[in-house]
């Protein structure tokens, strides 16, 4: 059974809990980790790239130039791509970059995601994150004591005063439980997550 110290704010051990072996000590599968951000970061591309092509660029209809005489190449409409100002060929047109992922396979990279973190040793389990009063310098001052500068902090719910001091920190991000996803677990180095934010994961993760 995997284990893992739980800590309060001041860093102090309070208790140890298990955690579920298929969640949080799985086999780490780089390929589904690869597969996974691919798919998050293309459903965020906006895909609303545009060019004009050589049939909606305004003019033509006539020939630049007599077609003999004139010694230069034959030309038959001033909105061709080899005129300054035509169409162009090939561009980009507005297009949907979303492909479709399994929820066995996105269920799986989460795991392994989750895995890594916790076999790397870079996994934080606290037992709360309630702060009294929005202060990003009293959550600095947590952050420190654990020693981190950038991490992804997962709650169990919603966490206003946590969320609010935490969103002026750069290299910080505060994820509410059932937001928790691959791309932002490995962005960030360390993972800091809360025992009841554990107990909402192994409940939809566990098999």
């Amino acid at each position: 059974m995997a284990k893992i110290v739980v800590y309060d704010m001041n860093r102090k051990q309070v208790s140890e809990r298990d955690l579920v072996e298929e969640v949080f000590n799985a086999d780490v599968k780089e390929y589904l980790l690869h597969d996974m951000v691919r798919y998050q970061l293309a459903a965020r591309r906006q895909g609303t790239a545009k060019v004009k092509s050589r049939g909606e660029v305004r003019g033509g209809g006539k020939k630049p130039y007599k077609q003999k005489g004139t010694g230069n190449a034959r030309q038959g409409t001033p909105t061709a791509p080899n005129h300054v100002g035509g169409g162009v060929v090939f561009g980009p047109t507005p297009r949907d970059y979303k492909f479709k992922l399994n929820r066995k396979v996105k269920q799986s990279a989460l795991r392994s995601a989750l895995s890594a973190r916790y076999k790397g040793e870079c996994m934080t389990v606290v037992n709360g994150l309630d702060l009294e009063q929005i202060s990003t310098k009293g959550f600095t001052e947590v952050l420190d004591r654990f020693e981190l500068k950038k991490a992804l902090i997962v709650v169990d719910g919603e966490n206003t005063n946590l969320e609010l001091s935490a969103r002026n920190l750069p290299f910080v991000k505060v994820l509410r439980a059932e937001g928790v996803n691959v791309y932002d677990i490995l962005k960030y180095p360390n993972l800091v997550m809360t025992e009841a934010a554990i107990d909402q994961i192994e409940g939809v993760l566990a098999k």
